[in-house]
């Protein structure tokens, strides 16, 4: 490839990168054309699908100041650039990969940092932003305006609060669980008003 057209390849997977909400890093090793191109009809208005060589990638993410993704661009590489709701995006890859064990995911990015597949794959069991915000809604009927500013959120900021509310989810029922164990404990002190009897008879006898 000339320099020219490395240098133009370069800075177009950077404007990618500039303008994705996230990105999840795959390789394809194994896919044909026809089911590359159904990964991307499934992907259609959520994410861009992109095959690429790993050394213009990494020059493209160095450039974009992505991070910590280096290891990952190794063997076929191929990029799904999330311009919406990174939710959907990772439930149509997750789902692709189940259904085509040749797709294997090996991370991505999201909000500055890099996400493991573990990570990718929490964000696909997520449920969708039309579920969560009809959720959040119900919850806040006496609260408009918040309401309304979830709605205009971005879908990163989406994501990142709905794993929030599930990871908040075991929290919350710990402490219920530990309740009934507790009240065990303050009953002694109401076994002191016998005590007080036993002297009784002592007073009466003086």
């Amino acid at each position: 490839m000339a320099r020219a057209d490395k240098t133009a390849a370069v800075a177009e997977i950077v404007e990618q990168f500039n303008g994705s909400t996230a990105t999840v890093i795959t390789e394809y090793r194994g896919l044909t054309v026809a089911n590359l191109a159904e990964l991307r009809r499934s992907l259609s208005g959520a994410a861009t699908y992109a095959v690429a060589k790993n050394t213009l990638v990494k020059l493209a993410a160095a450039e974009a100041g992505v991070e910590g993704l280096d290891e990952l661009f190794a063997g076929p590489t191929a990029i799904a650039f999330v311009q919406g709701e990174p939710v959907d995006a990772a439930k149509a890859i997750k789902k692709f990969a189940k259904d085509h064990k040749a797709l294997v995911i090996k991370g991505g990015y999201m909000d500055g940092r890099a996400l493991t597949v573990a990570e990718v794959e929490r964000i696909a069991d997520l449920e969708s932003r039309e579920v969560l915000l009809a959720k959040m809604a119900g919850a806040m009927k006496a609260n408009l305006s918040k309401a309304a500013g979830l709605f205009a959120a971005p879908a990163s900021q989406m994501a990142r609060l709905a794993a929030a509310l599930q990871e908040k989810k075991p929290a919350e029922a710990a402490p219920a669980a530990a309740a009934p164990a507790e009240a065990p404990a303050e009953a002694p002190a109401e076994t002191e008003a016998p005590a007080e009897t036993a002297e009784a008879p002592a007073e009466a006898a003086e």
